[in-house]
């Protein structure tokens, strides 16, 4: 789910109860959560059986905010603990205090979270390898998860391959690049080669890639579509002509400023 008419009821339950799908990726900023609490009891599917994330945004940082937003967040999605609670974003805007130790002071609290059960599971989201390297000598747990986003345009290969190096699980959010790689010639080139659809040429190609892909629709059919992914493989040669696509744009938040 997302802002900005990023959430539809029936597509949630549709998704929940017809395609199988299991993992929600939400956050407070989407101010959905209370929402998907609704879309979740109608679903039928039980709590267990169902992957919870949502993210921490940065006016509640800090030690005990941190804390309080989590069980705000808890609260609102009719939740007893999340799967995975993510640090939305690396720039902290805390007067008087630098990025560095805010960020710090609010992983310390995501590790208390995570120790507590509140949280199965702790990560973030948005962060480059100096914001990973400086929470790695100020803290205490590895975060489990960053989740970044990854799209052709958009392939931070030294990132991935950084994450991997420590056990961070990769997760790539905006794969169809917010619409952008749907029009593109090659793309659009492939899909017809592979009798796909351009969305499900990026989406296989970014599993292919290893990376935990996370494609958001409001639309029923769309949201089908973009599981019916696993029953056809990119050849070599077609992945290596989407992974040269790279240009380094950003169809989201561009990180690189934050210190």
């Amino acid at each position: 789910t997302s802002h900005q008419g990023g959430y539809s009821h029936d597509a949630v339950v549709y998704a929940l109860q017809k395609c199988g799908i299991r993992h929600i990726d939400t956050a407070k900023r989407y101010g959905c959560e209370s929402l998907l609490q609704k879309a979740i009891k109608e679903s039928g599917v039980k709590r267990e059986d169902l992957w919870i994330t949502t993210k921490l945004w940065h006016s509640d940082y800090g030690y005990e905010n941190t804390k309080k937003a989590c069980l705000e967040s808890c609260e609102r999605l009719g939740v007893k603990y999340l799967d995975l609670y993510l640090i939305h974003w690396p720039d902290a805007h805390v007067p008087g205090k630098s990025n560095r130790e805010v960020r710090a002071e609010t992983w310390r609290a995501m590790e208390e979270l995570y120790e507590k059960g509140l949280c199965r599971s702790i990560g973030v989201s948005n962060f480059l390898i100096t914001h990973l390297e400086q929470l790695k000598e100020d803290c205490v747990i590895t975060p489990h998860v960053n989740q970044v986003e990854y799209h052709p345009f958009q392939r931070p290969q030294e990132l991935v391959d950084y994450c991997r190096s420590r056990d961070i699980v990769f997760e790539g959010y905006c794969p169809l690049a917010k619409g952008e790689a749907l029009t593109h010639p090659s793309i659009i080139q492939l899909a017809k080669k592979y009798g796909r659809t351009a969305a499900q040429i990026c989406i296989r190609w970014s599993i292919q890639n290893g990376i935990v892909t996370i494609p958001k629709s409001t639309k029923a059919e769309r949201i089908q579509e973009n599981c019916n992914v696993f029953d056809f493989i990119i050849a070599e040669d077609d992945v290596e002509i989407l992974n040269g696509m790279h240009d380094g744009r950003h169809v989201s938040w561009d990180p690189s400023l934050i210190v």
